[in-house]
């Protein structure tokens, strides 16, 4: 820890000043719930303060006390020479306005499909009170199966992983929700061990960063369970086993909705005959596929 920052840094504004400043000089790799210097600093100096995450302003010339300095910046410490993302320093992750519980034992929430089960899956699921079963298969902290029982109020809702760690992690973030009722968990390879089921919709987000990708990932995405991010030479190796399964598993006009991050032209090269919607969210066009039932079965 910087000597002088302890011992000349007294307000809000200081302390974001100073770890805005040292994020920037030490060229920090973002994109765990923030993609820049500023909103990091934000978050983890509101957090560490247990201020409202949605109010700066009026604390800015506020002083702080000697632990809660000492608190703050052990934090940017940690942040800048571990390169620890910052979920894994406050143990949550937020999302579609929804805080998780995590830690690395899960990859930090972050799926796109997140805005789109926040929309019900419009317009490619009719009603939302029509869906009976949906499957989060790789299911990670369970985030996407607790966004989509809360999309789909009367669907029962399967989250499935390989990982017994990971799944700890989504029972805890299942309960603190309260759909222990309507989310049961299930450790399976993919869908190997799974109870034959006809799922109205599947989601997933599985590993698919190429070997290439892989080598160069900067070092804020080491921290993270490389069984949920690779996914063979050119990224496909487990959506090639999903999409084999996914038929057998998916009612008549289900729908399943597959990430594959930036791995569009190794998806295209895999799969030439497959003509998926490709579905836009905030910030890409071609990271989210659909395929209907009858699609995987033609």
């Amino acid at each position: 820890m910087n000597p002088s920052a302890f011992h000349e840094l007294f307000t809000v504004r200081d302390l974001l000043r100073y770890a805005v400043s040292q994020f920037n000089a030490t060229k920090l790799s973002f994109g765990h719930g923030s993609d820049n210097a500023w909103d990091e600093a934000v978050y983890l100096l509101l957090h560490t303060l247990h201020l409202p995450l949605d109010t700066l302003e009026p604390f800015l010339d506020a002083r702080v006390l000697t632990d809660e300095r000492e608190r703050f910046l052990t934090m940017v410490d940690r942040r800048m020479t571990e390169r620890v993302p910052a979920a894994y320093l406050t143990g949550e992750a937020w999302l579609q306005g929804h805080r998780f519980v995590v830690d690395q034992r899960v990859i930090v929430p972050r799926s796109p499909i997140s805005e789109l089960l926040a929309q019900d899956l419009s317009p490619w699921v009719a009603d939302p009170d029509d869906v009976e079963f949906v499957l989060d298969l790789c299911t990670g902290s369970g985030c996407l199966a607790v966004l989509a029982a809360l999309a789909f109020p009367n669907a029962q809702v399967d989250a499935v992983d390989l990982s017994e760690h990971a799944l700890e992690i989504a029972n805890e973030n299942i309960e603190q929700f309260g759909l222990d009722g309507r989310i049961a968990t299930h450790r399976s390879d993919l869908f190997e061990q799974m109870p034959q089921c006809l799922y109205d919709v599947i989601v997933c987000n599985p590993p698919y960063v190429n070997n290439h990708a892989m080598e160069s990932l900067p070092a804020e995405y080491r921290h993270e369970p490389t069984l949920a991010l690779a996914g063979g030479e050119d990224g496909m190796d487990i959506v090639r086993r999903i999409l084999e399964r996914a038929p057998e598993f998916l009612a008549p006009g289900g729908i399943l909705v597959l990430e594959i991050g930036n791995e569009y032209e190794n998806f295209i090269a895999a799969f030439p005959d497959l003509e998926p919607v490709w579905l836009s969210t905030e910030n890409s066009d071609d990271q989210i596929l659909l395929l209907t039932q009858d699609q995987l079965t033609s």
